[in-house]
């Protein structure tokens, strides 16, 4: 489980037999199995270094995440686990992505703010609430505003600076998984499925 609290930007080196991607913080004390969240995926670390960690890429995750789009040099957003006696940042994340969404705009507010949106796929708009949280590539937000399946947020300066949002394109595809309370009420309370 983690917090969409990123902790470091990691940089991919290959994705070929295996994802590598170089970076310091998540691998310090980092042991063979541990999970280290990618973009917002849970991948599993199998080769260990002092810069850099391998994960195998499972077809399911490259065909529900935005990881099969990495190139080399690509940077991306790494958070370990939550440690049960660790304060709670950010909210609840699985790092199960639910799918990709389409970034529509990065449009800067003043003062080092910015104006994110992004749009859901339309099986996954129902779990996303103003003021609710939604992890996008890993990342905890807060929703500022709804309007269909377009969903937005305030980025605040050290989100923007310490994230691979500020690389973000027109049309690029994020991760996002929803709030797992709301997945698991909808079921308790017979709702979709």
């Amino acid at each position: 489980m983690f917090t969409g609290i990123i902790e470091e930007l990691g940089h991919v080196i290959s994705l070929e037999p295996r994802l590598i991607v170089e970076c310091t913080e998540v691998v310090r004390d980092a042991a063979l199995g541990a999970s280290i969240a990618v973009n917002g995926t849970c991948l599993t670390a199998v080769e260990l270094a002092e810069d850099r960690f391998a994960a195998d890429l499972a077809p399911e995750t490259l065909a529900r995440t935005n990881l099969g789009l990495l190139r080399s040099g690509s940077p991306v957003n790494l958070e370990r686990p939550l440690r049960a006696n660790a304060r709670l940042d950010g909210h609840f994340v699985l790092g199960h992505v639910d799918g990709t969404a389409e970034l529509l705009s990065l449009d800067a507010l003043g003062n080092d703010n910015w104006w994110l949106r992004i749009r859901v796929p339309d099986d996954l708009q129902r779990y996303i609430v103003a003021k609710g949280s939604l992890a996008v590539d890993g990342i905890s937000l807060t929703v500022a505003e709804i309007e269909g399946r377009d969903v937005a947020f305030t980025i605040i300066p050290h989100t923007y600076r310490h994230t691979t949002l500020h690389g973000y394109q027109v049309g690029a595809k994020v991760n996002v998984e929803v709030d797992i309370l709301a997945k698991h009420l909808e079921k308790l309370t017979g709702g979709l499925s």
